[in-house]
């Protein structure tokens, strides 16, 4: 398999859950902004292989191309069911799962894009992040007393949060203001193959 990604953008997500589950994969590096890949791979335009022309994108190895990240995770999950990273096809505690991916993409992820618009008004920038403190509040107290969002057990969707929480020290949000998502940070940043991931992707402090 092949995961194009960009360094620290939501395609670390997939990145983190292929080596959790201990897939073998070439992960291959796409510049954003010209939609270039990387010429250690071969180069060429991105776009001629996803039209989205953003990332993550996951090519199978008969050629299959899957895009949008919460569907790239769950597909990881399920290729490792031995890894727990995703709860079984058909049961709650998978819609559950499915649930916490949905709110991350949509309510976090999403509400992320004006704050690395650099044409963005700074006074809707500041109203943006106030919307994204609100969602922060909520979170908190979700997270009370937890490991991680279901529970004791590491998700594919905890992967995801972890990754979209990262961007806040990038857009002016001070995440010591939920010392519970602080702590979550730092829980899913000491695992052995997140740290894996973040030094491959030159993001590793």
């Amino acid at each position: 398999m092949k995961l194009y990604y960009a360094p620290g953008a939501c395609s670390l997500s997939p990145h983190i859950a292929l080596r959790e589950a201990g897939l073998r994969f070439e992960a291959i590096k796409v510049d954003l902004k010209s939609k270039a890949i990387a010429p250690s791979s071969g180069g060429g335009d991105f776009r001629a292989l996803n039209s989205k022309g953003y990332v993550p994108a996951l090519q199978l190895d008969d050629g299959t191309l899957l895009t949008e990240g919460p569907a790239i995770v769950q597909y990881i999950a399920d290729l490792a069911p031995a890894a727990q990273l995703a709860p079984a096809n058909g049961t709650l505690a998978r819609y559950q799962l499915q649930s916490w991916l949905n709110f991350i993409t949509s309510e976090l992820h999403k509400q992320f894009s004006p704050l690395f618009d650099a044409g963005y008004p700074e006074d809707l920038k500041a109203r943006q992040r106030d919307k994204l403190g609100a969602r922060f509040d909520w979170l908190s107290q979700q997270l009370e007393g937890r490991e991680y969002l279901t529970g004791s057990t590491f998700t594919v969707a905890d992967g995801y949060l972890f990754t979209v929480l990262n961007w806040c020290a990038w857009t002016g949000i001070d995440l010591a203001r939920w010392p519970v998502l602080g702590a979550f940070q730092q829980r899913v940043a000491a695992r052995p193959r997140v740290r894996d991931a973040l030094a491959a992707e030159g993001l590793a402090k």
